[in-house]
């Protein structure tokens, strides 16, 4: 089976990576082609176009930024929408609304294409590694399908029932994080400002029952002011108005999480989009 993968950003990259060293013969299409560059001496084939690449791929990976990335790189709501997709088996790997996704599967499965959900829980550094958290959501035939793809990117995967199962589900889990990273950026603005010494307060929270792979991670890069992104502000701060759209819609009084999402907001409008998400701690003055 040819699989296709489009969009080789900060997460795309390293997943494609993993697809080639697992042995999968991919087709690569992105819309800034020499991001395809690095992956061609692995083995990867470069389309001409997405057409082309929808051509030569029965199933076809996408880690795309937001809705509007998808809908453009797909055509859809135009001609080319259902001779790109028909026959094909779509993986919507990014993070977007629910009902977007939802709405995406009904145009698909209109044009005879197979759509599976399988947002990923994790940021670069365990893309790198093939350690990312899967959640998957589709029809079982379809899943079924996906999953050997989905192996080589994640530790382990949870089936989310049906679309738009594993997108909501993605949110619940971006509620915890950007809210847990949010509070160790004012916890280390905080101490900071109180004359505590960060580096010890670091070690502290390191060796204790609070700490995880994540707290050690953003601990590390906030008391070292290095903000190398893994996850960018700017990302995260669209998708901390996901997670709050979500709260709001099941009628959840969530103030945290909407104290998040204007952090966030602040640190991209301030200029600190292209930061790691631990560079929320601007946000804070």
């Amino acid at each position: 089976m040819n699989v296709g993968f489009v969009g080789l950003g900060t997460m795309g990259l390293p997943m494609a990576t993993n697809l080639l060293r697992a042995g999968c013969p991919l087709w690569l299409w992105n819309r800034t082609a020499e991001r395809c560059a690095p992956l061609l001496g692995l083995g990867a084939h470069r389309a001409e176009s997405i057409d082309a690449l929808c051509r030569d791929a029965q199933t076809v990976l996408l880690m795309l930024f937001d809705e509007a990335a998808l809908d453009a790189v797909l055509g859809r709501r135009t001609h080319a929408f259902g001779a790109r997709v028909a026959g094909r088996t779509l993986v919507h790997l990014g993070t977007t609304s629910p009902a977007y996704s939802a709405a995406l599967a009904r145009d698909l499965e209109a044009c005879g294409a197979r759509y599976v959900e399988a947002p990923v829980s994790g940021s670069r550094v365990q893309a790198e590694r093939g350690e990312l958290i899967g959640m998957v959501s589709g029809s079982d035939d379809a899943v079924d399908a996906v999953l050997p793809l989905l192996a080589p990117l994640c530790r382990r995967t949870f089936r989310c029932g049906a679309v738009p199962g594993a997108l909501r589900m993605k949110l619940a889990v971006n509620h915890y994080l950007i809210a847990m990273v949010t509070a160790l950026a004012e916890t280390v603005h905080a101490a900071r400002s109180g004359g505590v010494d960060i580096a010890l307060l670091r070690d502290v929270l390191d060796a204790g029952p609070m700490a995880s792979e994540v707290s050690r991670i953003k601990l590390d890069k906030l008391v070292r002011a290095e903000f190398a992104p893994q996850a960018a502000v700017r990302d995260v701060a669209t998708i901390a108005d996901l997670v709050l759209a979500q709260a709001d819609g099941a009628g959840a009084d969530a103030p945290l999480i909407r104290a998040c999402a204007t952090l966030y907001r602040r640190a991209h409008d301030d200029g600190f989009g292209d930061l790691d998400m631990a560079g929320v701690i601007h946000a804070f003055r």
